[in-house]
C-alpha cells in the first residue's frame, strides 16, 4: 500500500455510500465479523417484537391473526426477501428451517421431473453438511441414487440419469461463490432441476433467481439479512413449476381452503403450497422488522463494498501478518468470491480465541481455517484493518 491501512481504511469510509446504515444496527464495542453465521441485531428490531408481544398477543391475541396480518405473513415477508434474491412478487414464501426447505425443494423436485429413467440426484460434495444430510434422506425415500460432485466437476457429471442437482452458492468454508448461471444453464442443458441453496449469498450479493431460471431455491435469514438466531427460512419455487410443485410436507397451511379441515389435501396456489403448518410468529415479525434495513439499499451496492471490504482485508493481512503464517482459502478473484475471508492457520482455534478475547469476533472451521464475514450493511474499512492488525499481533508479528 501506497500510504498506511489505516490512512487507507480513513478514507475509504468516508467515501462508503452505505456507511450510514452502521447506526441502524445494535454493534457495541469492537469487531463483528460474523455475520455470516449470524447477522447483528437491526436496533429497532427489540421495540416492533414488544409491540407483537404486549398488543398483538397480550391485548389482540387470536384477532391478531387477522388484524395484526399474522395468518399472511409467510408469503408477505417472502415478497420482501424476493428482490434481495432476484425474484418476482409470489415465488417466495418464509416459514420453517433451511434444513425443512432443503427437503421439500428436493423432494418436489424430483416429483416434477416426471422421467423414471432420470435416477440421480447430484448434490454438492462441498456442501454445508445438512445439505447432504438431507439429500441422502430423499434419495433414499424417492428410490434415487445420490452422487456427490464437486461443483466444478459439475457439468461433466450431468447426464440423461440427472433428474436433480443441489448446490451451494457460496462455499461456506471457503467463500467461493460458484458460477449459479452457467450451472443452471448446464443442469438444464442435460434435462434436470437446479436447486440452489442461498444461505451464504442472499444479502450479500446479487442472485437473480429468475433471471438465470432457477427452479427451486432456499435459504436462511440470519446471516446476511439479520433475522435473529432461528429465524424462519424460505423456500423459492419459480411461478413456471407451481402449479405442478407436490410438497413432500403438505400440512394445513398448504392446503387451498385451510379451516375447511377436510380429510382429503387440495394444494394451495402459488409459493403458499410451500407452507406447512403454523408459522412461528414471534421469529417471523422479528424477521421481517430486520429487513426494513434493506428499505432504499442497492444489491449492485452491497456487492461492491463486500468485494472491496474483502479486497482490502486481504490486502491489510498481506501488510501486517508475516508470510507463510495465513493461507487464503478464499479466491483472489471477484467472480469467484463471496462476502467471507477464510484464512487457514495451523494454531487456528487458539487463534480466533485470542481474536475474540481483543474484541474480534470472527468464527472457526476445524481443524483449520479462520472465518471472517464481512457484512456490507455494518462493517467498514477501519473495522477491516483492526481485524488484520490484530490478527498479527496475535500471531506475534
Amino acid at each position: 500500500m501506497s500510504e498506511s491501512p489505516a490512512g487507507k481504511a480513513a478514507a475509504l469510509d468516508a467515501a462508503d455510500e452505505l456507511a450510514g446504515l452502521r447506526k441502524l444496527f445494535a454493534l457495541g464495542e469492537g469487531v463483528y465479523l460474523d455475520g455470516n453465521s449470524l447477522g447483528a441485531l437491526p436496533a429497532h428490531v427489540p421495540e416492533r417484537v414488544a409491540d407483537v408481544v404486549t398488543r398483538q398477543w397480550g391485548e389482540l391475541r387470536i384477532r391478531s391473526w387477522d388484524e395484526s396480518g399474522w395468518w399472511t405473513a409467510p408469503e408477505r415477508i417472502g415478497d420482501r426477501i424476493a428482490p434481495l434474491v432476484g425474484a418476482g412478487p409470489g415465488q417466495v414464501v418464509v416459514g420453517d428451517s433451511t434444513s425443512v426447505n432443503v427437503f421439500k425443494a428436493v423432494v418436489g423436485a424430483v416429483r416434477l421431473c416426471s422421467d423414471p429413467t432420470r435416477t440421480d440426484i447430484v448434490v454438492d460434495a462441498t456442501t454445508f453438511p445438512t445439505d447432504g444430510y438431507i439429500a441422502e434422506s430423499a434419495a433414499r425415500m424417492t428410490g434415487k441414487r445420490l452422487v456427490p460432485v464437486a461443483p466444478s466437476d459439475l457439468p461433466a457429471a450431468l447426464g440423461p440419469n440427472t433428474a436433480v442437482a443441489l448446490v451451494n452458492h457460496v462455499d461456506y468454508r471457503t467463500g467461493r461463490l460458484h458460477d449459479l448461471p452457467s450451472l443452471t444453464s448446464a443442469i438444464h442443458e442435460a434435462g434436470a432441476l437446479a436447486v440452489w441453496d442461498l444461505c451464504h449469498s442472499a444479502g450479500a450479493l446479487p442472485v437473480g433467481l429468475d433471471a438465470h431460471e432457477v427452479d427451486l431455491a432456499v435459504g436462511c435469514t440470519y446471516k446476511y439479512l439479520n433475522g435473529g438466531p432461528g429465524s424462519p427460512a424460505y423456500l423459492y419455487v419459480a411461478e413456471r413449476h407451481q402449479a405442478a410443485f407436490d410438497s413432500p410436507l403438505p400440512g394445513w397451511n398448504s392446503h387451498t381452503d385451510p379451516f375447511a379441515m377436510t380429510p382429503s389435501f387440495e394444494a394451495a396456489p402459488g409459493a403458499t403450497r410451500g407452507r406447512v403448518g403454523t408459522p412461528d410468529i414471534l421469529s417471523m415479525l422479528a424477521l421481517e422488522a430486520a429487513l426494513e434495513v434493506w428499505d432504499g439499499v442497492s444489491i449492485d451496492a452491497v456487492r461492491a463494498k463486500s468485494l472491496a471490504l474483502t479486497d482490502f482485508f486481504l490486502e491489510c493481512v498481506a501488510a501486517y501478518v508475516p508470510p507463510g503464517r495465513v493461507t487464503s482459502l478464499t479466491p483472489s478473484d471477484h467472480a469467484s468470491r463471496g462476502s467471507q475471508v477464510a484464512l487457514r492457520c495451523e494454531e487456528a482455534p487458539a487463534v480466533m480465541e485470542k481474536l475474540i478475547a481483543r474484541g474480534v469476533v470472527g468464527d472457526l472451521r476445524r481443524p483449520d481455517v479462520l472465518r471472517f464475514g464481512f457484512t456490507p450493511l455494518y462493517v467498514g474499512f477501519g473495522d477491516a484493518e483492526r481485524a488484520a492488525s490484530a490478527l498479527a499481533e496475535v500471531l506475534g508479528a
